[in-house]
């Protein structure tokens, strides 16, 4: 059916997510790109009319994307990552943009502890001889080297995430050190740079932004500092680590062992990286639950509605922040 002056689009969704953006924007006038037959045609007709745009996931948000949208205002990104929207474009053109800070912390951070103690204990390689048999026939599977007890817990980060990681470092009896850019007011040792804090600490999880002022923060230097009983956990993004010198330093006992549920090139996991045993590899489901992205989805879609009512936002990333506050 043909769109009426009424329902001319003013929202735009790229792409349809995992399946809750569209049910949280259901009151809002929206364009539904992968829908439209042809998804070009559809943004020469209605561009013009586009005031936000709901961004899922990774979906890249352009420079030439905004050109095509002259009357865009707000860029909503549903994650908290938001590596994929060229920010520093949309501040040019002022543009706001805003994430879901806040809606899936608790989430990301039980992953980080669920990952960390797979992979110190080697869960998953324990429930794999089980199903297997192994039991059985060949006896217990055998003691980990590696414990949590007497362990001291880095978080490269201490955003949300980062002090819910912290609490339940807290809970498991570990004390906690943390390395970020401006130090906080928490009650944890902070080190002034990642390499110092990975030096003082057993586990280093990484819960920072990605970025071009992130990328391969943590190098070689960091790794080889973590040390050969040093554990890494990412729960951030993929491109925080540098991937060739995180497989050669697990494969040359320069590391202990990483558990990792972000990579640099997703879905594509390097086969060096498949091939490890001190490596636990998930596929990206730090904040994979229903509430969670239910959560996510509504808070990008109340970032509109507060946009398009009253030109507010709830969630600003730090860039559009620090204008506002400017302002």
């Amino acid at each position: 059916m043909p769109r009426t002056e009424q329902t001319t689009p003013d929202v735009l969704l790229p792409a349809p997510g995992d399946g809750f953006l569209v049910p949280a924007c259901a009151d809002l006038r929206v364009l539904r790109l992968w829908e439209e037959p042809d998804p070009e045609e559809a943004l020469a007709r209605y561009g013009a009319g586009i005031r936000a745009l709901a961004n899922p996931g990774e979906h890249p948000v352009t420079a030439d994307l905004m050109d095509r949208l002259p009357n865009l205002g707000l860029i909503a990104q549903v994650g908290v990552g938001y590596d994929s929207v060229d920010v520093e474009a949309a501040v040019r053109r002022g543009v706001l943009v805003t994430n879901v800070a806040g809606s899936n912390d608790e989430e990301v951070a039980d992953t980080a502890f669920g990952l960390l103690l797979m992979t110190v204990r080697q869960l998953a390689r324990a429930e794999a001889h089980l199903r297997s048999g192994r039991w059985a026939t060949d006896g217990p599977y055998p003691l980990t080297a590696m414990s949590l007890r007497g362990r001291t817990l880095g978080v490269l980060g201490m955003g949300k995430i980062g002090r819910a990681v912290a609490r339940r470092a807290e809970a498991f009896g570990m004390p906690v050190a943390y390395h970020t850019r401006t130090r906080r007011d928490v009650p944890y040792r902070y080190l002034p740079g990642p390499a110092e804090l990975a030096a003082a600490v057993d586990v280093l999880v990484v819960a920072i932004p990605g970025g071009a002022a992130t990328r391969h923060l943590v190098d070689a230097a960091v790794l080889q500092a973590l040390g050969p009983d040093g554990v890494l956990v990412n729960v951030a993004r993929g491109s925080v680590v540098d991937e060739p010198a995180l497989v050669s330093a697990l494969r040359s006992g320069t590391l202990g062992a990483a558990g990792l549920d972000v990579f640099e090139d997703e879905p594509n996991v390097p086969p060096e990286l498949l091939a490890l045993d001190n490596a636990v590899l998930l596929p990206h489901v730090g904040s994979a639950t229903v509430p969670t992205r239910r959560a996510m989805a509504e808070l990008a879609a109340s970032n509109i509605r507060a946009w398009l009512e009253r030109h507010e936002v709830l969630t600003p990333v730090a860039e559009v922040a620090e204008l506002l506050n400017r302002d």
